[in-house]
């Protein structure tokens, strides 16, 4: 055990081996739902240390947990009980290598954070279109892990879209600099793609050379009350036509889940009185304009006119300023932590086809209400790309206990819905340690032998990760 440390600690330095009660925060992920034991949490600040540290391992067969921001929902990031491994925490790789203007390109770590690359996008004139509730603690390793998504990808695409190269430390501690700023490489498999996405289980990232965009004139946001899932459906398709690409987000969330922002969070409100206010669902559809933000918002008092006059929507209101679009904003990025405040959930992320949502949403509702009476829908999630956080919690007549009792069942039941309307088990949260015994039944064999054997072929120890993605 000391030699393991002094070993570790010759490569990063003392201080950044941790142990014992240094270590604690980092074997246990946010929502306290998944736990587990390490040696040591070991702290990198570059790819040599990264690769000197993978390569001791794989000669020692010990097992690496890699490490963000510990935002994983699926226990993705921290490790099992079997304490013989170390926890692989990424954030000290936060340094910004090179902004590229010309070429509008970032390379940087895979541990700085999310909302900082924003930042530095923004000072430089430019947008890093990705954004979601956690951005102001979740890496860009992270994010890359989990090819995450968030709510603008209908219009920039996840994770994988966003991302030109990768430098990989593999297995035994080789270094794969693939840090190329193309748009164009039709050289052979791309290897970029195929680590983007998989949970740390192939190799550790250590740098990203992701995409920049232009800053658009203005973003103009609005708030609408809608009477049904299906006049949702209906006003996506208005606004599409309507806004072209200027649609970047259309997000839906049901009247439960911002009740109980309303009630976690006093100085939040939904911006509509009664009746508008116990509207069924709420939508929030944001609107990138290039020319101005009077051309963005008269577009906007348009198309919801059209909307109103067609009786898709029961109100809307328009954010007149930056700081009714961020109250807007914060009401939905606030959901995930009024849940968790409020009591048991069970979260799941899934995505199927568009044209299907409403009929996914009224038939699993209905199922299970016939066997969870009392359940309660706390859905949302982002409706312009099919991705759905179809989340339920309790109710005076379905408490916690019974949450936690019928947990499996509620997975179960949704999953084998989603696959029965072609979707996905997960859509950006991964598979971690959640779903990995899902994946296994809704993935076809082949797909299953495929993966495995990328993975027997990277990873041919099974040190990277293990237990998240395969059992």
């Amino acid at each position: 055990m000391h030699e393991r440390q002094n070993t570790l600690a010759q490569i990063v330095g003392a201080n950044h081996v941790l142990t014992d009660a240094d270590a604690k925060p980092f074997l246990t992920d946010w929502r306290g739902k998944f736990s587990g034991q390490a040696k040591a949490v070991v702290r990198p600040k570059n790819t040599q240390e990264v690769a000197a540290v993978v390569k001791w391992c794989y000669g020692h067969q010990v097992p690496i947990i890699p490490q963000g921001g510990n935002t994983s929902l699926v226990g993705g990031a921290v490790p099992n009980q079997s304490g013989d491994g170390i926890v692989l925490l990424m954030t000290r790789m936060n340094q910004i290598d090179e902004t590229d203007l010309d070429n509008d390109t970032i390379t940087l770590g895979a541990g700085c954070v999310l909302q900082d690359v924003q930042e530095h996008a923004f000072k430089n004139n430019r947008l890093f279109p990705l954004s979601l509730g956690a951005e102001g603690s979740c890496t860009i390793g992270g994010n890359l892990a989990t090819n995450a998504g968030g709510t603008q990808v209908i219009r920039y695409g996840n994770m994988r879209s966003l991302t030109l190269g990768l430098e990989v430390v593999g297995a035994n501690g080789a270094i794969w600099d693939g840090l190329r700023g193309l748009r164009k490489d039709n050289t052979g498999y791309a290897l970029r793609d195929l680590f983007i996405g998989s949970e740390g289980t192939l190799g550790i990232i250590t740098k990203a050379t992701i995409q920049l965009f232009p800053l658009p004139a203005a973003q103009c946001t609005a708030m609408v009350a809608i009477a049904s899932i299906e006049d949702a459906l209906q006003l996506l398709k208005l606004v599409k036509k309507g806004f072209g690409p200027a649609l970047t987000g259309f997000e839906i969330m049901s009247n439960q889940t911002l009740q109980m922002v309303e009630q976690a969070f006093t100085n939040q409100h939904i911006p509509f009185s009664n009746p508008s206010k116990t509207a069924p669902w709420f939508g929030l559809i944001e609107l990138s304009d290039s020319e101005s933000a009077e051309h963005g918002q008269q577009q906007f008092e348009n198309i919801l006119g059209q909307a109103l006059s067609e009786n898709l929507i029961q109100d809307a209101a328009i954010a007149n300023n930056i700081t009714q679009s961020k109250a807007f904003w914060h009401l939905r990025d606030s959901i995930s932590l009024a849940q968790n405040q409020a009591g048991k959930s069970i979260k799941m992320d899934i995505t199927i086809p568009i044209s299907r949502i409403p009929e996914f949403i009224r038939q699993t509702d209905q199922i299970l209400q016939e066997k969870f009476p009392g359940i309660v829908n706390l859905s949302f999630g982002h409706l312009g790309d099919g991705n759905i956080h179809y989340n339920v919690g309790g109710s005076v007549n379905f408490n916690d206990a019974d949450i936690v009792n019928a947990e499996a069942s509620v997975y179960e039941l949704v999953h084998q819905q989603v696959y029965a309307m072609n979707g996905s088990i997960s859509a950006e949260h991964g598979i971690g340690q959640l779903k990995n015994q899902a994946l296994r039944q809704y993935k076809s064999p082949i797909e299953m032998q495929m993966m495995r054997a990328i993975k027997d072929t990277l990873d041919p120890q099974g040190i990277f990760n293990p237990g998240k993605i395969f059992t």
